[in-house]
């Protein structure tokens, strides 16, 4: 983030923004086996349309989509696959540390018991 001016550190704000709520990283995720509407990501995430279409506005809004018309449906597919890359290091990071709690919560158990 060296050299960055304010306006561009807004903007990265706004990207990750985008991502800090859980239903729009569950539809990111169901996105990731292939396109799909709102009625089907509803159906899967089993939320309502109205909600879907609320996320999937401001997902295409900070470009984490695409969409398309066919025939009377509109599909959304991922816009840029390399957002799967970002959320696999995040992910694997938050695994590691959840692990080390786990980890130090069976060691703090384990400690009790012999005392």
């Amino acid at each position: 983030m060296e050299n960055l001016d304010d306006t561009a550190i807004a903007h990265i704000a706004n990207y990750f923004q985008a991502l800090a709520e859980p239903m729009r990283l569950k539809v990111l995720n169901a996105l990731r086996s292939g396109d799909r509407n709102v009625g089907e990501l509803a159906e899967l995430l089993g939320c309502t349309t109205a909600n879907i279409s609320k996320h999937l506005s401001l997902l295409a809004k900070s470009g984490f989509v695409a969409r398309e018309t066919r025939g009377n449906a509109v599909y959304y597919r991922i816009a840029d696959p390399a957002i799967f890359d970002l959320c696999n290091l995040v992910c694997g990071q938050v695994g590691k540390r959840l692990a080390a709690q786990a980890e130090m919560a069976a060691k703090l158990v384990s400690a009790q018991g012999k005392d």
